[in-house]
């Protein structure tokens, strides 16, 4: 399964890289699939790799589900140990 993270452009760099910000993490990408991209875009990351632009309604919508999902992780109705019985 692939998973590709919405991620803020934070600064562009030399040689086609970036560094991109999303729930407190930062992270140095390539922009070599979107080099249109610009400081304030987001982008959605894979593989250290912005594979494509996004609006920021969307990186919003993404971002608020993949924090839905990290908080059913404690959830004990979730968790495997309760799943497992």
């Amino acid at each position: 399964m692939c998973l590709a993270i919405p991620m803020q452009i934070t600064e562009i760099e030399e040689g086609g890289m970036a560094r991109v910000s999303a729930m407190g993490a930062e992270r140095e990408i390539a922009l070599d699939l979107t080099p249109q991209a610009q400081v304030g875009d987001y982008v959605l990351v894979h593989a250290g790799f912005a594979i494509e632009v996004v609006d920021e309604q969307y990186a919003a919508e993404t971002l608020d589900l993949i924090q839905t999902m990290s908080d059913l992780v404690d959830d004990p109705l979730f968790n495997s140990e309760a799943m497992a019985r």
